[in-house]
């Protein structure tokens, strides 16, 4: 297991980082618990939740139940002090919080204390948002992204309101570290220079979707990460278990994502079909397993701080931590950009 340092701060994470949103609806809190042992003693440091987990499906009933079993678990084992924990406060659009306003200072103030209460913690050492009040064109949004309505001084004054609150909990010690979640390059950087200018706390990380088949990170998001040390989160790095193989030729295994909620967030379209198998076939053809391949991939990209994973079974659990210790081949390389240039946007 390789580690990394999370933004500029002094805080070290593991290349992997254990995803958590099954837990409470796909996974049982026994289930979660043996994830985790497993996962830390082979190396992984990293967990990643949110206040609006789980998220197989969406519910109010179930809300906030993700990070309840992270809590007890850290009651249970004791372990804060070697746990990097970070969550993330939702954006504006689920009824059940906050009556699906945008994110405000009070919400986030709001949403922190009652993470920090299931999570039975003092403090969280990434505290992340969820998704721009702004817009954005992530969760399949890029089709049809379209900025210019945004009003520019109501969007500065949102920003800057929300980093001086950010601030406040951080001078306050209960978050270490900031980030960003499904965000752009101007919204990464409008924070930066909102923190340069006004002392704020400078973003760490952006936690936004990256795998074989969505690589819009490849672009100004990388070279933004160069220049300003910001590393990737990347999550969904196996495309919603796509890039697993196990949805081809229309399979839909028992209790598997598909199952649940249908489409795999807007992902499982015609178009991914042909990419997944051609990706599947190369990593066959060089005795790879598919969803390590797929892994490593990420894991290699120079901007990743962190892979995201998530198992619903040990035995994923154990293909995707497997993932750590491999380095893909110039031929394996050479096959991905091969296939990149004909599936450049399958999702």
């Amino acid at each position: 297991m390789r580690y990394n340092m999370l933004g500029r701060t002094d805080i070290k994470i593991s290349e992997i980082c254990l995803g958590t949103m099954t837990w409470g609806s796909q996974n049982t809190q026994t289930e979660a618990y043996g994830q985790l042992d497993y996962a830390f003693d082979r190396g992984v440091n990293f967990i990643d939740t949110a206040e609006l987990y789980p998220t197989t499906p969406l519910s109010a009933e179930t809300y906030g139940n993700t990070e309840r079993i992270i809590g007890n678990w850290l009651a249970m084992r004791g372990r804060r002090d070697d746990v990097v924990i970070a969550t993330k406060v939702a954006g504006p659009g689920r009824p059940y919080i906050r009556n699906g306003e945008p994110t405000t200072p009070e919400g986030i103030e709001e949403a922190l204390h009652a993470s920090l209460k299931r999570l039975r913690t003092e403090y969280v050492d990434l505290y992340q948002l969820h998704w721009p009040n702004r817009g954005h064109y992530h969760f399949r949004n890029s089709w049809s992204y379209d900025p210019s309505g945004q009003d520019r001084e109501h969007v500065a004054a949102d920003l800057k309101a929300i980093l001086d609150k950010l601030g406040d909990l951080v001078k306050a010690g209960k978050i270490r570290a900031i980030g960003l979640s499904n965000d752009t390059a101007w919204g990464a950087m409008k924070m930066l220079d909102l923190s340069n200018r006004c002392d704020l706390p400078r973003v760490a990380t952006i936690q936004n979707e990256y795998n074989l088949l969505y690589r819009a990170y490849d672009l100004d998001l990388a070279e933004l990460s160069h220049h300003e040390d910001i590393g990737l989160l990347a999550y969904s790095p196996l495309a919603a278990g796509l890039l697993s193989g196990k949805y081809l030729g229309g399979a839909k295994p028992a209790g598997s994502r598909l199952s649940i909620n249908g489409d795999l967030g807007g992902r499982f379209t015609p178009h991914q079909e042909p990419a997944v198998a051609a990706y599947v076939a190369l990593a066959r053809e060089h005795g790879l397993d598919p969803a390590q391949m797929a892994l490593a991939f990420c894991l290699r990209r120079p901007f990743t701080a962190s892979a995201i994973i998530g198992a619903t079974s040990m035995e994923q659990l154990k293909t995707d931590i497997g993932a750590a210790g491999i380095t893909l081949s110039h031929d394996v390389m050479n096959g991905i950009r091969r296939l990149h240039r004909l599936y450049p946007a399958p999702i």
